[in-house]
C-alpha cells in the first residue's frame, strides 16, 4: 500500500486542563478499525472513572478518499468529536486516531468552551508528535525454499523492506512491502536466487 503522505511518527500523551476539567489527549498512528478499537478499549482500561472519552480519526490519504469517524461519547453533538476531526483534518495527516480523555471538575464549559477545549487538547498533541512521510512501497509475493529465506530476509532488511508473512507449507511462500523505487533491484536479486516472484496489481 502507497503512504505518500504524513502519519504520526509513534504513540504521545499531552495533558491540559480547562477550569479544573482535564483533557488527556492522545495521538496514535492506526491503518484499520480494528486498530482503532484496540486503542479506545486500551483508553478505556487506563481511565476506567473518565467522564467522557471522545475520539476521531482519519484513515488513508488526507483529504476526500479518507476514510474518517468520530464520536462525541455523551458530549453535546458536534462539541468533541467533531473539533477533534477538524483538527487532524487541518494538520493534513492520514492513518491517525486523536483520543481525549475528559476528567469533569464541576464547572461547565459550554458548547463553545468544549468546542475550544476538545480542539486546544487535539491540537496540543498533534503539534508535538513527530510526522513521517512512508515511502511508497508495493505488494510481492514469493514463492522459495527454506535454503532461500535467510538470503531473502537479509534482502529485506537491507532495503527497508518489510516482511508481512510467511507461510511454510511443501513450499514456503512469502508476502513482501517492497519499496517502489527498489522494485527493480528486488526483480534482480529474485531472477539471481531462480525465485519464482510477483508483484501484487
Amino acid at each position: 500500500m502507497k503512504k505518500d503522505y504524513p502519519v504520526p511518527a509513534g504513540y504521545l500523551e499531552r495533558e491540559t486542563e480547562v477550569k479544573k476539567s482535564r483533557f488527556i489527549a492522545r495521538v496514535a498512528p492506526v491503518g484499520s478499525r480494528d486498530e482503532v478499537k484496540e486503542w479506545l478499549e486500551q483508553a478505556h482500561r487506563d481511565h476506567p472513572d473518565a467522564r467522557h472519552i471522545c475520539w476521531a480519526y482519519q484513515i488513508g490519504r488526507p483529504g476526500s478518499a479518507a476514510e474518517a469517524a468520530m464520536n462525541d461519547d455523551g458530549e453535546p453533538s458536534g462539541t468533541a468529536g467533531k473539533p477533534i476531526l477538524n483538527v487532524i483534518q487541518h494538520k493534513d495527516m492520514g492513518d491517525v486516531l486523536v483520543m481525549v480523555i475528559r476528567y469533569f471538575g464541576g464547572i461547565k464549559l459550554g458548547a463553545g468552551g468544549l468546542v475550544r477545549a476538545y480542539a486546544g487538547a487535539a491540537e496540543s498533541v498533534l503539534s508535538a508528535v513527530g510526522r513521517v512521510v512512508q515511502q511508497p512501497m508495493v505488494d510481492a509475493r514469493v514463492t522459495l525454499s527454506f535454503a532461500d529465506e535467510q538470503p531473502l530476509r537479509h534482502w529485506c532488511d537491507v532495503h527497508g523492506a518489510v516482511l508481512d508473512s510467511i507461510d511454510y507449507g511443501s513450499v514456503v511462500q512469502a508476502r513482501l512491502s517492497v519499496p517502489e523505487s527498489l522494485a527493480g533491484e528486488f526483480g534482480a536479486f529474485c531472477d539471481a536466487q531462480k525465485l519464482d516472484y510477483r508483484f501484487a496489481t
